[in-house]
């Protein structure tokens, strides 16, 4: 695993401490600024992510809080406005101001790049609970962790189901112009042109974007066999609903973000047979996911959603690590570096050496009014190279999946 060599391990646990603080970061209060496009639009997943991590530590202080010392533990919570720089203040108010011991956040491709840099000027683990970005851990940053499956993960297997499960040749990207967008899709197009078919036409349109005529025309122009979107919901439906009022019927395939009511509400009858990559399978039978669900629509009254089981799952693993560790950073950010395969509601999380989680990930298909999740396993798409006389036609459907 990746090591912090320095110092901090010998400084004594504080006396006459009231509460064991926890840190959150994420988008929960909306902003409007030109750096950010206009409005800011992640909250609703900000606030899940809240919750998450909310229910977390109510459920930690029912068990007695912090065991060594008897005393709550406490979270501190601050906004991500979306603004660079204004991340990495935050962190700043967080590690000596507020003086928490870890800190969970955020969703923000660019604002996670920044926080993280200033957690490892402040020596203060911070875990990423939905930021999907793959270059988040190629920083190697040792204070930094990640118990989400990344856009990598999920690129590889939508690509290896696009052309090695189905046979497609011909796919057309559509994305979102910010971070999200950019990086997202920059695996499906690298690992495209590695199975020699690169992708033949990539269109970017602003957030916030009701009209996506030119773009879908120019893909239909293209000849593209299947279109893949990246970016969220909204935009990924609206999309799609104008694909087929222009008559385009092409295989829509998009990224997590569009497992959600909003997706269906907006698409309608046209979200049958869409297909998403998704980090975990939430309607897999596990009795601690139920309970989480259970205790999660007593608390708020709402469904968790995919931002609120990570948080939850992040947070605890903060809770243990501080548990185990005692109230010292670096030794809490040595116990997380080294822990087990963590039993989470979304699954076992499995840390790779730079920290970030490397469980299994899913295609999501929605079918007959509900999402249906499927593993590489089920989709019958086995790990390496499979030579093209033994791949599936085009338009066939592999083992056991959509």
């Amino acid at each position: 695993q990746m090591e912090y060599t320095g110092p901090g391990r010998a400084i004594p646990e504080p006396q006459n401490l009231e509460s064991v603080k926890l840190g959150f970061i994420g988008p929960i209060m909306p902003t409007v600024s030109v750096a950010t496009g206009g409005r800011s639009h992640e909250e609703p997943l900000g606030i899940q992510m809240l919750q998450g991590s909310r229910l977390a530590i109510e459920e930690a202080n029912a068990r007695g809080g912090y065991h060594a010392r008897g005393i709550p533990f406490e979270l501190v919570v601050r906004n991500d406005n979306g603004l660079w720089g204004a991340s990495g203040n935050e962190i700043v108010t967080l590690a000596y101001k507020d003086r928490v011991w870890a800190i969970l956040g955020t969703i923000d491709g660019a604002n996670s790049h920044i926080a993280i840099r200033v957690a490892l000027k402040a020596e203060i683990l911070m875990i990423n609970t939905g930021d999907t970005d793959p270059t988040f851990i190629e920083t190697n940053i040792p204070w930094v962790a990640r118990d989400i499956g990344d856009d990598r993960q999920m690129g590889y297997l939508l690509v290896d189901y696009l052309y090695r499960a189905q046979g497609y040749e011909r796919v057309g990207i559509i994305r979102a112009s910010n971070r999200y967008g950019r990086f997202g899709v920059r695996e499906i197009k690298d690992s495209s042109r590695r199975l020699g078919h690169p992708v033949l036409l990539e269109m970017a349109y602003q957030v916030g974007s009701d009209d996506f005529s030119l773009h879908l025309e120019r893909l239909q122009k293209a000849d593209v066999q299947a279109i893949v979107h990246w970016g969220d919901a909204r935009e990924g439906a609206l999309i799609l609903n104008q694909m087929r009022a222009m008559g385009m019927e092409h295989p829509y395939f998009a990224s997590d973000r569009s497992v959600s009511d909003e997706f269906v509400e907006i698409a309608g009858d046209n979200a049958e047979g869409v297909i998403c990559g998704y980090p975990w399978d939430p309607e897999r039978d596990d009795e601690r996911l139920e309970i989480f669900r259970k205790n999660f629509r007593a608390r708020f009254g709402v469904e968790p959603d995919t931002y609120a089981a990570h948080a939850y799952d992040g947070m605890n693993m903060l809770i243990w690590a501080v548990e185990t560790a005692g109230l010292n950073r670096a030794k809490i950010r040595d116990v997380l570096a080294y822990m087990p395969p963590w039993p989470g509601v979304t699954g076992e999380i499995v840390m790779s050496a730079a920290l970030d989680d490397v469980g299994e990930v899913y295609l999501a298909k929605f079918e007959d009014g509900r999402w249906n999740y499927y593993s590489r396993e089920e989709l019958g798409i086995p790990q390496g190279y499979i030579p093209p006389r033994d791949r599936v036609s085009r338009g066939a459907t592999a083992a056991g999946g959509p």
